[in-house]
């Protein structure tokens, strides 16, 4: 298990019965990188790979 994983498990027992817009998740991540400029390029590099997940591979 990464360490990373920790949160993402939290997040699953906390919030994981929720259901949420993609909408509002853009939004929490705008304000987490406000918050949290140093972490602007991982949270852009999640944002693109979430966008791009049903784009077929350009092998």
């Amino acid at each position: 298990m990464y360490f990373t994983d920790r949160g993402i498990e939290e997040l699953e027992n906390r919030r994981g019965e929720e259901e949420v817009t993609l909408g509002w998740v853009a939004d929490q991540l705008r304000t987490f990188v406000d918050l949290n400029p140093d972490f602007e390029v991982p949270v852009e590099r999640l944002a693109t790979w979430l966008a791009r997940l049903d784009d077929e591979d350009e092998d």
